[in-house]
């Protein structure tokens, strides 16, 4: 019996969504086989694995540069499987997040204090930027390049970041390009500039 036209897009739909979604499922984390993942030099589990106390008493202060506080799985060893981090970001008057990528997972950045102006650059060098007050929110796509600027320079302003991967990962643009190693001729060649020049870029860039 032929098929109807209804019937035969139906079945079409089913076949492209079915051919998607393996890329969909390794596009971030695995997922896991059991409720969560426990070290294998834990004994003992109870509610204190799950809870993680690293950021108490950080609001307390402002940090005299820019600073960021992560609660990833490194620190927090329970979100291992859950594609799941925070960071706390903390801006002195006038700090900047120089840019940066994240390879693993999307930003969901949420702006508590202050004022930023933040921004990504996508993969045909299109600028989006966007100046954010109390209660914005701003999501920096996953692995394209992204600012954050407190352009206040009177006030700090602080954010919390949410990431979709349990162990996002940190690309920093100045220090991939001038604290690794790379020749100065090929960095003077790629910025069109001279040596004398990335040697002073580089006096100023350490590894963090």
């Amino acid at each position: 019996m032929a098929l109807n036209s209804t019937t035969s897009i139906l079945l079409l739909f089913l076949a492209l969504a079915m051919a998607a979604t393996p890329r969909t499922a390794v596009a971030g984390d695995p997922d896991i086989i059991s409720d969560f993942i426990v070290p294998a030099n834990y004994t003992f589990v109870d509610g204190k694995f799950f809870t993680y106390t690293g950021l108490r008493g950080i609001f307390d202060s402002t940090p005299p540069t820019f600073k960021v506080t992560k609660a990833s799985m490194a620190e927090f060893p329970a979100l291992n499987g859950e594609s799941v981090s925070y960071a706390v970001l903390q801006f002195p008057a006038g700090g900047v997040n120089p840019p940066h990528t994240h390879p693993r997972a999307a930003e969901l950045l949420f702006l508590v204090d202050g004022i930023l102006e933040v921004g990504f650059v996508d993969t045909k060098n299109v600028l989006y930027t966007q100046k954010l007050e109390v209660g914005d929110m701003f999501v920096f796509p996953k692995g394209l390049v992204h600012f954050q600027f407190n352009h206040n320079h009177k006030r700090p302003a602080i954010a919390i970041s949410a990431f979709g991967s349990a162990s996002a990962g940190t690309v920093s643009a100045p220090v991939s390009a001038f604290a690794t190693g790379i020749d100065d001729i090929i960095l003077a060649k790629s910025f069109k500039t001279d040596v004398d020049t990335i040697k002073k870029l580089k006096a100023g860039i350490t590894k963090p």
